[in-house]
């Protein structure tokens, strides 16, 4: 068992080590230009799309849990027609946003509260990088559909070429082209394009299934959509709560000036590093759990949910080791900023809680998504947002300022891994 999670661990967590080594670069190459502000607009624009795209990151979740179910019944009609749902609704959603782009800019920065001068790079950044979203999109939708068909491989080399060439196209656009965080967009829309070209092409490799499968009228039966949006719909929910919160989070740290906005942008690096990572345990967690919930095999289920939480613990502990050590390191990676170096050293202690407070939130969504519990992962992240990060961060905020916003995200994280706990036994394991 630990054999076949690591088969699946491993691929992903190589892919997902390049997702925040781009930001690594991309803040790298910012902070080291002539004005903060650049890192306060990469940041800006950023948490724009991440509510935007992590909106959308259902497809890929929905797609992969239904998939691994469908692969554990040995349904490969099934499977297939999955993938040209998840492709069809995902390049409609697509063309909406490239439509609606002029609203979703006004109400953006409507909500963000930054400087002028941040805000202007921002709205820049936004109109360059908004033209990725249907290869983004469908990204996701081929990215699930293969982890859920048990191959971690083909994901992992569709990551990778992705953010190699983003990490080539940004280097290239801002170090010989004199561009700034309009390049850090640009880059990002040409490697999209790029990945998507790979990854169609993967796809292509199963043309004979591809054309064998494809019914229309199957892949918009409403029977089938019904269930497909059922589920969709509640990990969307639970999804734009979790971007609310980390929305939230920046758009506060905004308001504390555009020196602590940078701290925080920094700050929450070692987060995405350190999630990026455990997700590829969690991923594991999507398509094992998925395979066993389709295949009715509870003894299984239960064996490897407990595995992977063994996982994450050991990861928490390697990095909280990491983190106390190399910090200074990473840090004069991000930046050279005196100023931003001087102010963050109070927070640091934030850094070294993330890996200990966080796995068991990564873990437990990569089970739950496997065996489509979705209206559970809606309802404990309802309350892990809004009944308890929210009245925190008003709370703690009036007595420890940026500190209280810190420790009500920690709050928030924490409430992720009880809540789901209390819902795993009756949602998941009593199903079978």
């Amino acid at each position: 068992m630990n054999r076949r999670i690591l088969n699946i661990a491993i691929p992903n967590i190589i892919s997902n080590i390049t997702i925040p080594l781009l930001g690594i670069v991309d803040l790298s190459l910012v902070g080291h230009l002539e004005s903060k502000v650049y890192i306060g607009a990469i940041a800006l624009g950023s948490m724009i799309f991440n509510f935007i795209y992590w909106g959308f990151s259902f497809l890929r979740m929905g797609t992969s849990g239904f998939t691994a179910q469908s692969f554990g019944k040995r349904d490969l009609k099934a499977s297939f027609q999955l993938l040209y749902r998840a492709l069809f609704v995902g390049l409609a959603g697509a063309m909406a946003l490239l439509i609606l782009q002029k609203p979703i800019e006004w109400l953006s920065f409507f909500i963000i509260n930054g400087s002028e001068e941040v805000e202007h790079l921002a709205r820049e950044y936004f109109y360059i990088r908004i033209w990725a979203a249907p290869a983004t999109i469908a990204i996701y939708s081929i990215t699930g559909w293969f982890i859920g068909m048990q191959n971690a491989k083909i994901p992992m080399m569709i990551a990778i070429t992705i953010n190699v060439l983003n990490i080539v196209f940004n280097i290239t656009l801002i170090k010989f082209f004199g561009m700034k965080s309009d390049g850090v967009a640009l880059g990002t829309v040409l490697a999209q394009y790029s990945g998507l070209i790979v990854a169609s092409l993967f796809i292509l490799n199963h043309k004979k299934r591809l054309i064998k499968y494809f019914r229309f009228k199957d892949i918009i039966q409403i029977d089938q959509l019904k269930i497909f949006f059922n589920v969709n719909k509640d990990i969307l929910i639970r999804t734009l709560s979790l971007v609310f919160a980390l929305s939230f989070f920046t758009a506060k740290s905004a308001k504390y000036g555009d020196t602590l906005l940078a701290v925080n942008t920094l700050l929450l690096q070692f987060f995405t590093i350190y999630a990026y990572i455990v997700d590829g345990f969690a991923y594991a967690g999507e398509a094992l759990a998925g395979k066993y919930f389709g295949a009715r095999d509870k003894e299984r289920l239960i064996k490897v949910s407990k595995l992977l939480f063994y996982w994450g613990l050991l990861m928490s502990g390697i990095f909280t080791v990491a983190y106390y050590f190399g910090d200074s390191f990473l840090l004069s990676i991000f930046t050279d900023n005196q100023e931003v170096i001087q102010s963050i050293q109070p927070y640091l202690v934030w850094v070294y809680l993330i890996p200990v407070l966080t796995f068991g939130a990564f873990i437990w969504d990569g089970i739950f998504i496997g065996v489509t519990a979705s209206a559970s992962m809606r309802n404990a992240m309802l309350i892990s947002a809004f009944l308890i990060f929210l009245p925190a961060y008003f709370l703690l905020h009036h007595f420890f300022q940026n500190h209280g916003l810190w420790a009500a995200f920690m709050l928030f994280m924490i409430a992720r891994v009880v809540t789901l706990s209390l819902y795993a036994p009756k949602k998941i394991y009593r199903k079978i």
